[in-house]
């Protein structure tokens, strides 16, 4: 059996964090090591991977969190515009391997990333 990463431990309450939102469905909290003046990380409480990951029942459950993540910057009034991302798999920089949006704002974003 492998381990549950750091995003499940955090959803099952085995690792603190600064939580944000939370639902039935997902939550967000603060980044550890915050990229952008605000660095929110939003997760479906159901263990995908990636996007790549993503079956056919999981369409509400995407919109969702997409739907949460506009929610929570017109809450934070990112009116100046905010960043929303998700790394697919090892190459692209996904660290953990549980589907993960960063929502950043607070300060200018430059094209292309990184």
């Amino acid at each position: 059996m492998t381990e549950p990463t750091i995003f499940k431990r955090i959803i099952d309450g085995d690792i603190p964090a600064k939580i944000v939102f939370e639902d039935d469905l997902c939550l967000a909290f603060e980044d550890i090591n915050p990229q952008a003046p605000t660095h929110l990380i939003l997760i479906p409480k159901k263990e995908i991977v990636s996007i790549d990951e993503l079956e056919e029942e999981d369409v509400p459950l995407a919109g969702h969190l997409l739907l949460v993540a506009r929610n929570i910057a017109k809450k934070l009034g990112f009116d100046n515009g905010y960043r929303l991302l998700t790394n697919c798999g090892k190459e692209a920089g996904q660290e953990v391997m549980h589907l993960h949006f960063h929502l950043l704002a607070g300060r200018p974003f430059g094209w292309p990333p990184g």
